[in-house]
């Protein structure tokens, strides 16, 4: 049986793919083995909201109202992420909803330019995050963020390994298709984690909400541009993670 091909490099690798956190300068063997790395993009997202769960903690002890210590809690995320993911979710709403052939889809995808699909997307995720950030610290406190951010970067590659890309270059086919084996390692340590600060039910319906939402990009995604890209997963996260709030705050 072929051991599993798991090192201790590989938080580092996925730290580097999504986050812009000042990290050593890795080899290019390294980034060879991307695609073996993507069972570690849970611990990635915890990198990114730590320091905004930390940061939420002092506000909130000096006496910051929870919208404001909500805006600052998606600030940090947003700038120790660089804004990758959510620069996935409007060029997703570009290319999916702003093309009428693949080929289109995929052309306004790549654009740097940002269109009305991709504004709108923006608001209303945004809007919907910094509401329902706001309402959680009122009620539960900010730890439940890095369940959340744990979760939703395991649907990443869980959608890699599913589907084809969809075009020979990009951030997604660089890294690769990756084994089952990672994709599930990596589920498994988000679900360590999310462990920790909630209780098993509430942790399950967010599971199932994450599953849904995932399997509702992936198969739009399939149909409109015949696989993924960056910018899918970069909106599937997006997406999980709003739909994962709003089951906790009705939980």
């Amino acid at each position: 049986m072929r051991k599993p091909d798991i090192r201790a490099i590989d938080p580092v690798l996925a730290l580097v793919l999504l986050t812009r956190l000042p990290l050593p300068r890795l080899s290019a063997q390294t980034f060879e083995r991307q695609s073996a790395a993507v069972w570690a993009f849970a611990l990635a997202g915890c990198a990114a909201a730590l320091p905004a769960c930390l940061l939420a903690v002092l506000a909130l002890h000096l006496g910051q109202p929870a919208p404001i210590t909500a805006g600052l809690v998606l600030a940090v995320q947003i700038l120790l992420t660089g804004a990758m993911h959510e620069d996935g979710l409007a060029d997703t709403a570009d290319g999916l909803w702003g093309g009428f052939d693949p080929a289109r889809r995929l052309e306004i995808m790549k654009d740097s330019q940002i269109g009305t699909y991709g504004v709108l997307a923006l608001i209303l995720a945004l809007g919907l995050r910094w509401t329902a950030v706001t309402a959680l610290l009122d009620s539960t406190g900010p730890w439940s963020l890095l369940a959340l951010a744990a979760l939703s970067r395991a649907m990443m590659p869980f959608l890699m390994h599913v589907l084809p890309n969809a075009r020979q270059t990009g951030l997604s086919h660089g890294v690769g298709r990756p084994a089952l084996f990672p994709v599930v390692l990596g589920l498994v340590v988000a679900l360590g984690i999310a462990a920790v600060p909630l209780d098993l039910p509430v942790l399950l319906a967010i599971c199932l909400a994450m599953i849904a939402t995932t399997a509702a990009v992936g198969i739009i995604a399939r149909a409109k541009i015949g696989g993924q890209t960056g910018d899918i997963l970069g909106a599937t996260q997006q997406l999980c993670e709003i739909s994962a709030l709003l089951v906790l705050l009705v939980l």
